[in-house]
């Protein structure tokens, strides 16, 4: 997973870096010579993130760094004169791998164990994913370097999930169990200059269906890293 966030970093950092080189040339030499008043920005985007898992349950633990990322399209709307101002529906795939304390050893019934020494314990995860951006930016059409502040709503479906453990409880591996929830509702804000924009996501549902660990719901994701968009 490491190998392929920095092969993703280095992608866009070169694409960006091609792009700010065309910021720099005079306006005359450009290929585009006449400002377009129908240009649209940001219309893909790739985010790598690292997830905060709150409202843990009891002896509840994290290992490592649970990393993740995401990618899609965006349709950008703008819906004021200087297109500085537009709404975004998109579509798009995310993935995390979830590294915890919190071992799963029998998916029927579902059983879980604490173990702080495991060898391997990961929750990987799939998802579709359908954000509509609330945008701002202060672009023109001819440059790539803007600031840009975007808000937005995004629904989740859990397309597959793999639960991983291997450690003195044995070795055990889990898909699709019934014990995460299906659908989640969440925020996030993407806000930055040119290539580098902060990225934060919050999930309103928790990940695990109550009852499952304990009496109660556990698990909010709190996805926080870098977002890019392209073109």
């Amino acid at each position: 997973m490491m190998k392929v966030f920095f092969s993703i970093l280095i992608f866009l950092v070169s694409l960006k870096t091609f792009s700010q080189a065309v910021d720099s040339l005079p306006a005359l030499d450009r290929t585009i010579k006449v400002t377009d008043p129908f240009y649209r920005e940001d219309q893909f985007y790739v985010g790598v993130t690292h997830t905060l898992m709150l409202k843990q349950p009891q002896n509840f633990s994290t290992n490592s760094i649970s990393i993740g990322t995401n990618f899609g399209f965006l349709r950008d709307f703008p819906i004021n004169k200087q297109r500085t101002v537009a709404i975004a529906p998109g579509f798009g795939f995310a993935f995390y791998n979830l590294r915890h304390n919190l071992a799963l050893i029998d998916n029927d019934p579902i059983t879980f164990e604490i173990d702080n020494n495991s060898k391997k314990n990961v929750q990987k995860l799939s998802y579709i994913e359908i954000p509509i951006e609330f945008r701002w930016r202060n672009s023109k059409v001819h440059s790539h370097k803007f600031w840009r502040v975007y808000t937005a709503i995004k629904y989740s479906y859990l397309l597959n999930s793999t639960s991983e453990y291997e450690g003195v409880l044995g070795n055990h591996s889990f898909k699709n169990s019934d014990l995460l929830s299906r659908s989640n509702l969440g925020v996030y804000i993407s806000a930055g200059f040119n290539t580098w924009n902060l990225y934060g996501y919050y999930g309103f549902k928790p990940l695990y269906n109550k009852n499952v660990i304990d009496n109660a719901s556990h698990i909010n994701m709190l996805n926080v890293g870098l977002m890019f968009y392209i073109l």
